[in-house]
């Protein structure tokens, strides 16, 4: 089942993502999830268990193409309590297309809408941008 096309963008959210976000969110079933536009609609391109790290996060997303992806991000606070925080992050890195760069910004606005429950937003170009050190300090 898919929403209706956005018409500023042209961009469907295909019912699977908010499924998917919703899991992560409440049941913590998933560290992260990527997500991929794909024939002028968002869909889910992987999903991390989790078990897994922020560094196989880091791995799971493409070298020269866009992506959107969020991600649980577990930490202890100054006063010894254990938080967590749902990032957003979009990944945007210098070697994709300009075309992808352009659909993937102008549709990110509403697509974030449709996943209620972020709580920090991360652009990235480059993995420097989105290094662990960065997640960990938007988090405290």
């Amino acid at each position: 089942m898919l929403e209706k096309a956005n018409s500023a963008s042209g961009m469907a959210v295909h019912d699977e993502c908010k499924l998917k976000f919703l899991e992560l969110k409440a049941k913590r079933n998933y560290r992260f999830i990527v997500f991929k536009i794909q024939d002028q609609q968002v869909v889910v391109d992987k999903v991390g268990s989790p078990q897994e790290t922020y560094d196989d996060f880091q791995a799971s997303l493409p070298a020269d193409e866009c992506r959107y992806a969020v991600f649980d991000f577990d930490f202890i606070t100054s006063e010894n309590c254990q938080k967590s925080k749902i990032f957003f992050i979009a990944w945007s890195p210098d070697t994709s297309k300009v075309r992808s760069k352009m659909v993937y910004a102008s549709s990110k606005d509403r697509f974030k809408r449709e996943l209620d429950g972020i709580q920090v937003e991360l652009q990235a170009t480059d993995p420097s941008e989105m290094s662990f050190d960065i997640i960990k300090g938007r988090a405290l």
